[in-house]
Parts: structure tokens; C-alpha cells; sequence
């Protein structure tokens, strides 16, 4: 991601500008500062249900959901799906779903230090207009660059912990989970 000028606001002015889910949506679909959108088919937002009480953050949208426009709908989402289920939870009434990395990174490569810093701020701004009681951290990559811990995902899993975010008014409770 390119630095800021005086005529291109940063991600996190752009973010915060936003005063609801549909407004960052919005947003994200016009912001220019993440190369990733070049290569990709498409944004990769949010599914499920706004304002639900979880909200399941993973890293970056995969083949399937660049096709498809939607996280998690690939063969990890079919699982996902399953757990939730399992727990009396779906995407269909009560979690609501996203990434860190809004679009699709080319050959599914991790995302880099630029693509996070240009994506972050959204995500931060997401989970502070969903307000969810908890947050389900889908993997190593989302858990650090929410939690801004440096532990992988096996020592945060099923830990009690909370997400403090500078968008956030309180912070939220996460779990981490592979």
C-alpha cells in the first residue's frame, strides 16, 4: 500500500468514515490503496447475519470465495458451517462473517505487511459497527493481527481473550481457533 497523500486518505481515515457495515462496504469497493484488488475477481466482504452476536474473522478469501464473492465457502467453510451447527449457530441467523484481507491474495500466497496495514483498519471498523459479543478468530493470521500478539495459533487456542481494537469503544471477547 502506498503512504497517504494529502489528496488520498489512509485506509484508516476511510474506514472510520463509515457509520455502518453497508457505508464500509461501500468504501472498500472504491478504496484503491491494496494491489490485491487488481489480480482479484472480486471483493470478498461479509456473509451472515449483521449485528449477530458472533462474528468469525478469518485471513483472506481463497479461490471458491473469490468466484463466489462470499468468506468461507469452500471447503473450510463447509467445516465451519458444520461446527457452527453443531453449536446451534449458523450464518443464516446469528454470525456474521469476514476477513482481514478483503481480496483474494494471487496463488492463495500469505498476505504481505503492506496488504495488512492497507485491509486492517476495515476489519477493525467491521467488528466495531457489528459489535458481537465474541469474536471466533479463524487461524494464526487473524489472531495476531486482531489479538496484535505475536503467539501462534496453537498456545491462543482455547483461551478466554479479549480484542481491544482503537475503533472499539469496549473490548471484545475472542477465541481463537484453527
Amino acid at each position: 500500500a502506498r503512504s497517504p497523500s494529502p489528496h488520498m486518505p489512509s485506509s484508516r481515515a476511510i474506514a472510520a468514515a463509515a457509520k455502518t457495515l453497508g457505508e464500509l462496504r461501500a468504501a472498500l469497493e472504491a478504496f484503491e490503496g491494496c494491489a490485491l484488488r487488481q489480480t482479484a475477481r472480486q471483493l470478498v466482504f461479509s456473509d451472515g447475519v449483521e449485528g449477530a452476536p458472533v462474528m468469525v474473522i478469518g485471513e483472506a478469501p481463497g479461490r471458491d470465495e473469490d468466484e463466489q464473492g462470499k468468506p468461507f465457502v469452500g471447503r473450510s467453510g463447509r467445516l465451519l458451517d458444520q461446527m457452527l451447527r453443531s453449536i446451534g449457530l449458523s450464518r443464516e441467523r446469528n454470525v456474521f462473517i469476514s476477513n482481514v484481507i478483503f481480496w483474494r491474495p494471487p496463488g492463495n500466497r500469505p498476505p504481505t505487511q503492506g496488504e495488512v496495514a492497507a485491509c486492517s483498519p476495515f476489519i477493525e471498523r467491521a467488528v466495531a459497527l457489528a459489535r458481537p459479543k465474541i469474536l471466533l478468530l479463524a487461524g494464526g493470521f487473524a489472531a495476531q493481527t486482531l489479538l496484535k500478539r505475536d503467539e501462534g495459533v496453537m498456545r491462543l487456542r482455547g483461551k478466554r481473550l479479549t480484542c481491544a481494537l482503537p475503533a472499539l469503544t469496549e473490548p471484545v471477547h475472542a477465541m481463537v481457533t484453527l
